[in-house]
């Protein structure tokens, strides 16, 4: 049973920074992706960064420059750090995580910018960035 653990989220002042951790317990992380979306109240969730297996990652073009995703195999845990926060960032923040995908498809790049392919979810962590 695939469970997907977050931490890391709070309130910070604008231009702040904040760590987000997911800790991943009984998920293979072989040729598939893992990654952070978020959520905003009266929007819909949409993908903020994203990490393969095999390293590549991939960022929303809000985020680039100042969101790094990263991962810890040896412990299984996937890190957001988010720096130069900005009001707009405020949002509660999710990690999931893709099944294996098909050697036919490419290997784990295929689903770095595929929302759809997520599967697993955390229960979620408020981040809120004040002005």
């Amino acid at each position: 049973q695939v469970q997907l653990v977050e931490s890391g989220g709070g309130s910070v002042q604008a231009g702040g920074s904040l760590r987000l951790s997911c800790a991943a317990s009984g998920y293979t992380y072989r040729s598939s992706c893992m990654g952070w979306f978020r959520q905003a109240p009266g929007k819909e969730r949409e993908r903020v960064a994203s990490i393969a297996s095999a390293g590549s990652t991939n960022y929303a073009d809000s985020v680039k420059g100042r969101f790094t995703i990263s991962q810890d195999n040896a412990s299984n845990t996937l890190y957001l750090q988010m720096d130069s926060l900005k009001p707009e960032d405020s949002a509660i923040y999710y990690c999931g995580a893709t099944s294996p995908v098909s050697p036919y498809f490419g290997g784990s790049r295929y689903c770095l910018t595929r929302s759809n392919l997520f599967r697993y979810w955390g229960q979620g962590t408020q981040v809120t960035i004040s002005s």
